[in-house]
């Protein structure tokens, strides 16, 4: 699942997603109050939660505060996925529940190779060490 208030930004991440693999289903949302209604009636649940930090309304931070307090959505692995590059914003977020943390990068290879190494990942085994991915712009 993705959740970002920019559609450009939502459309280069599903083409990233899409060249990766077309065995994937990714769900979107425009902001964070649509997400948890999505979460709270969908079944099955997303397996990772791409999340921005800076939308209108609530924000990237309200979302990981509501998901981490619910027992039904707080196992669900997010991953910031922001503008943000400060390492404030990526300690607030991972003290807040958040697995990794990424800045957006121009580079559609960038995303599309760091969107597979998340995928990858195996965040079922213990607490998974947090980290901050950026890119140069």
């Amino acid at each position: 699942m993705l959740i970002d208030d920019d559609p450009d930004d939502q459309f280069i991440f599903l083409d990233a997603i899409a060249e990766i693999t077309h065995d994937l289903k990714c769900s979107t949302s425009t902001n964070v109050a649509d997400g948890i209604s999505y979460l709270k009636k969908t079944d099955p649940l997303p397996s990772l939660i791409f999340l921005d930090l800076n939308m209108p309304g609530m924000n990237g931070f309200d979302f990981l505060n509501m998901v981490k307090s619910d027992s039904r959505l707080k196992e669900i692995p997010v991953i910031i996925y922001s503008t943000s590059n400060n390492p404030a914003d990526e300690k607030k977020a991972t003290e807040a529940g958040a697995k990794l943390f990424f800045t957006k990068t121009p580079d559609f290879n960038i995303l599309k190779r760091t969107i597979q190494k998340i995928l990858d990942m195996d965040f079922s085994s213990g607490p998974p060490a947090s980290i901050m991915l950026s890119f140069p712009n």
